[in-house]
């Protein structure tokens, strides 16, 4: 299926937790010049930035987000500071990729335009409700396997596509310790639909969304303590994965996986050992994901402000008793929805 990718209806949002940001450009100009590039520099990163000419890029530093924000319970630094670039963007559509990925390269050498890959996801439909064996059925090559009911044919819209990596894979530090030179070269032509009720661990590494819906609940909740820069350092985009999930269940809506890959680097392979030792989130997955899996939004939720609202109020209830980190995720999220009504709900 083609679909129409206008200009005016997406933002690039890029989290720079480096200085030099020209390597990344260049290699991302085929695919970013036509759009406005919102670029948040970390807030604890005292470097100036460098990036080269030729985009439309605005940039936010610490000096903005106070500005906008004041006072604020919500951590911006780090990878969560491109959640602050979700606020402030005015498109129908935000796409995020962290600032150590270049574009990947196909099976047949072509290069990989994540950007049209990312909107092909979200303009076509999503099919949460039964499973299609032959993934996407709106891809060129592919449809409805026999047995598909006709009923759920036209399918729903799609509010998250979660990309994934070629090289270095995302995984937590005990993974990467004892597979510090495993890389990941198996590039998987397909895209599908998490089924209804599915959870997954979407991460930020590379992810495009609808602003527009599911903007109040793109946020950053959950932070452990001694977070880094490392992906394995944060839990931020695995629960904010969840909490949307959750909200698209609720509400009807769908979320997809597969393709676009990118090419993340070796930056940080071999790093990993540094963390292990003080790393707790396999501790915390191991009461997130029976929550998750159980927790049922009731029919009062219609918008997914009130989802959110209504889920950090069972968080709060729920996991808060567990673990304090859990009541700080519920005040995050209830911050977020107040921060997206004053500063994040206008469009362009």
């Amino acid at each position: 299926m083609t679909v129409e990718v206008h200009d005016s209806e997406v933002d690039i949002v890029i989290a720079a937790l480096q200085p030099n940001l020209t390597p990344f450009f260049e290699a991302w100009k085929p695919f970013f010049s036509r759009f406005h590039v919102i670029v948040v520099k970390d807030p604890e990163l005292a470097a100036e930035l460098q990036i080269p000419s030729g985009f439309d890029v605005k940039v936010y530093t610490k000096s903005d987000i106070q500005g906008l924000l004041g006072a604020t319970s919500i951590n911006f630094s780090g990878h969560s500071c491109r959640y602050f670039g979700y606020l402030v963007s005015r498109k129908k559509y935000v796409i995020s990729i962290d600032d150590n990925c270049l574009p990947a390269k196909d099976p047949a050498g072509m290069t990989v335009d994540a950007v049209t890959q990312h909107m092909v996801n979200l303009k076509t439909p999503a099919t949460p409700f039964f499973f299609n064996t032959l993934y996407d059925p709106y891809r060129k090559g592919a449809d409805f396997v026999r047995g598909y009911p006709f009923s759920l044919r036209e399918g729903v819209e799609c509010m998250l596509s979660c990309g994934l990596w070629l090289h270095n894979a995302d995984y937590d530090p005990m993974t990467h310790v004892v597979k510090r030179n495993q890389r990941n070269t198996n590039y998987v032509d397909a895209v599908m639909t998490v089924p209804l009720g599915a959870m997954l661990p979407v991460s930020g590494i590379n992810v495009a969304f609808n602003r527009e819906v599911l903007g109040p609940v793109m946020f950053p909740g959950l932070r452990i303590r001694k977070e880094g820069n490392h992906r394995w350092d944060t839990l931020e985009d695995i629960w904010n994965g969840l909490c949307a999930k959750i909200v698209c269940d609720s509400l009807g809506y769908g979320m997809k996986t597969g393709l676009p890959y990118v090419m993340r680097s070796d930056a940080e392979a071999g790093k990993a050992l540094e963390s292990l030792k003080d790393w707790e989130g396999v501790k915390l997955m191991d009461d997130v994901l029976p929550f998750f899996q159980s927790v049922k939004l009731s029919r009062n939720g219609v918008t997914v402000d009130g989802c959110v609202k209504e889920l950090a109020g069972i968080v709060r209830e729920k996991l808060a008793p567990k673990n304090p980190i859990f009541a700080k995720a519920a005040d995050a999220m209830e911050e977020w929805t107040k921060l997206w009504k004053s500063h994040g709900a206008q469009s362009a």
